[in-house]
C-alpha cells in the first residue's frame, strides 16, 4: 500500500508541475513565479544591507550599460518589473541574478571580465538562470528528494528493515550525486547556451566568452573533479561554447548588419 501510495504521489508531481525551459528540457517547478519573486527581493535587499555598495560612478555605468543592453533582447515576459542591477564592492569574482530581476556584480569580477563583452558574456549567463526558472527547479528538486527520501524512510521502518539508518544515509548520498549536482550542472550549461545567445543578440562579440571562461578557469584554483561539483569543469564548459558558437557568431553578424553595437567603457 505505501508503495501505491508513494508511485501515485510522484506521478502527481510531475503532472502537476511538468514544465519546459527556453531549450526544450523538462522541468519540475513546485512554486510560483510570485513565491519566487518575493524570496529574490527579500534576498537581494538582505544582500544591499550586509555589503558595501560601489559608490564609483563610471564602473556603476559600464555595468549598468552591458547589462542594459542585454536585458533589451530578452524575451518581454521576462521584462514585466524593472531590473535591478547593483555593483558590490567585494572581491568575489562572481556575479548573479535572483527572480524578481535582480542583478548583483562583484567588483571582483571586472578584474577577469577584461572587456565589455567577457562581462556580457557572465551577466548573460546569471539573466538565463533566472530566464530559466533555475532557482525554481532547484528547489523544487531538493523538495522533490527530501519526500522522496521521506517516504523510503517511512517503508524502510514500516517493514522493519535492517540497517535502516545505513541505507537512508546511502540513499542521501545517491540523491546529492545522482540528481541535485547534476542538476545544477545542467543548470549551468544551459545558462552557457541562453547567455551565449542574449550576448549575440544584443551585439557583443560571443568568441569573447570562451576567452573569459579561461580567464575565470586561470583564476581559479578548484579541482574538483565534476562528478563532485556543481558546476562544469572549464574543459567541458569551454567545449560546449564551441561547439555553439557557428550558430552563435551567424547571430552577431547579423547584429552587425544592423549596426548599433554596445560601446560600454569603464
Amino acid at each position: 500500500m505505501l508503495k501505491k501510495f508513494s508511485l501515485a504521489a510522484l506521478a502527481a508531481v510531475f503532472v502537476v508541475a511538468c514544465a519546459q525551459s527556453p531549450t526544450g528540457r523538462n522541468q519540475i517547478m513546485l512554486f510560483n513565479d510570485s513565491q519566487l519573486n518575493a524570496m529574490g527581493s527579500q534576498t537581494f535587499e538582505t544582500m544591499k544591507a550586509e555589503t558595501p555598495i560601489s559608490k564609483d560612478a563610471r564602473t556603476n555605468d559600464y555595468v549598468q550599460c552591458v547589462a542594459s543592453a542585454l536585458l533589451r533582447v530578452t524575451p518581454e515576459k521576462y521584462l514585466t518589473n524593472p531590473w535591478e542591477v547593483v555593483v558590490f564592492e567585494n572581491d568575489q569574482i562572481n556575479a548573479f541574478a535572483l527572480p524578481g530581476g535582480k542583478i548583483g556584480v562583484y567588483t571582483g569580477l571586472l578584474k577577469v571580465a577584461e572587456n565589455q563583452e567577457q562581462l556580457a558574456a557572465v551577466i548573460g549567463h546569471e539573466i538565463a538562470h533566472v530566464m530559466a526558472g533555475h532557482s525554481n527547479e532547484r528547489l523544487s528538486t531538493n523538495q522533490f528528494v527530501q519526500s522522496a527520501l521521506a517516504l523510503g524512510d517511512a517503508g524502510t521502518r514500516a517493514y522493519g528493515v535492517r540497517y535502516q539508518q545505513e541505507i537512508m544515509a546511502a540513499l542521501g548520498v545517491g540523491a546529492q550525486l545522482g540528481v541535485v549536482l547534476p542538476f545544477s550542472r545542467t543548470h549551468e550549461s544551459e545558462a552557457d547556451i541562453i547567455g551565449l545567445d542574449l550576448m549575440a543578440k544584443a551585439g557583443f562579440e560571443p568568441r569573447q566568452a570562451i576567452n573569459l571562461w579561461q580567464n575565470m578557469a586561470a583564476a581559479s584554483s578548484n579541482n574538483t573533479p565534476q562528478f563532485l561539483s556543481s558546476h562544469p569543469v572549464p574543459e567541458n564548459r569551454i567545449a560546449e561554447l564551441r561547439a555553439r558558437m557557428p550558430e552563435a557568431m551567424s547571430t552577431f553578424n547579423e547584429r552587425k548588419k544592423a549596426g548599433r553595437l554596445p560601446a560600454c567603457r569603464r
